[in-house]
């Protein structure tokens, strides 16, 4: 925490009045004193739209934005019960043609250095956009976007003992390698970097070729081997890291095996067009359903 707050944007934190909500809200209160920097606690409802006459219409307005005003509210409410939450905290009311657009465009003005949202949808939010789920909030982010796993509301984190990186050589996952080695060279703790190959019985179902397959995966486990530890030799000074190969399904080996040896969890996600927004691919939209700890989806080509 030695740099000042000013030199990091705030945390975003997309609250819906849900279970989820709340989930997303105890992960950014872990996050902003992490950073050491502000907290905005927002709540996204329909702009106006000319879907009926003028006076009906404003009036549906009216109600969207009321309902959004109880959200907030609850959200205040939770962060009031929150021991230790003494900075000042930015809450705020944006109106969207969805809950995705508002969080992304506020993070946008905000300058903000992550977005969290929770894992699932539900709960009061449905009556602002219905059929919201966390992968469109997650959708097209500039910035990094972290995910609350469910339940976390009810066990918070206190303190990150082991900072955790699905790890491939390819841009996506360099720019999430930047990331999560800045925030264990932060936190100093060890930084572990997780590569998962299939199993041979996974690779090898018909039982053809059988020995030339096996020399072919055991010289792509090498390989990996080699690019993790190219990975790590490039890390700063000061970065305790490690790697390790693993094997099995990926998602289920990184939400459940990983995630028992890690705090938060990071993964890198396709990068499209100029300004390399996230897109989840097909890893990291799995794991945005699965993952037992706060997961962190790095875009590519993020300023890291």
């Amino acid at each position: 925490m030695s740099e000042p707050a000013s030199e990091t944007g705030p945390v975003v934190v997309g609250y819906d009045g849900s279970p989820s909500g709340d989930d997303a809200l105890a992960l950014a209160v872990a996050c902003f004193r992490v950073l050491a920097t502000r907290l905005v606690v927002a709540v996204v409802h329909p702009s106006p739209a000319a879907i009926s006459p003028a006076r009906v219409d404003a009036e549906w307005v009216a109600d969207r934005h009321r309902v959004a005003e109880e959200i907030l509210e609850a959200a205040k409410q939770r962060l009031a019960a929150t021991p230790d939450v003494d900075v000042p905290v930015e809450y705020q009311i944006v109106a969207s043609s969805s809950a995705a657009h508002g969080l992304h465009d506020l993070a946008e003005t905000v300058g903000a250095s992550l977005i969290v949202v929770g894992s699932r949808g539900g709960g009061p939010e449905e009556r602002l956009f219905a059929g919201s789920t966390a992968e469109r909030l997650l959708s097209g982010s500039l910035c990094p976007v972290g995910v609350a796993p469910a339940g976390l509301r009810d066990h918070p984190p206190s303190q990150v003992r082991c900072v955790g990186l699905a790890y491939i050589d390819a841009p996506e996952a360099r720019a999430a390698l930047g990331l999560a080695a800045r925030l264990a060279q932060r936190l100093s703790v060890e930084l572990r970097l997780y590569t998962v190959v299939a199993d041979e019985a996974e690779m090898l179902p018909l039982g053809i070729f059988r020995d030339a397959e096996r020399v072919f995966l055991a010289g792509a486990r090498e390989e990996y081997q080699k690019a993790i530890e190219a990975a790590i030799a490039q890390l700063p000074e000061g970065v305790r890291a490690t790697g390790q190969i693993l094997t099995g399904e990926v998602v289920e080996v990184l939400a459940e095996q990983v995630a028992k040896d890690v705090d938060v969890l990071f993964c890198g996600s396709r990068g499209y067009g100029p300004v390399r927004r996230v897109l989840l691919g097909g890893v990291s939209s799995r794991l945005v359903r699965r993952a037992r700890s706060p997961l962190v989806v790095v875009p590519r080509g993020a300023d890291t």
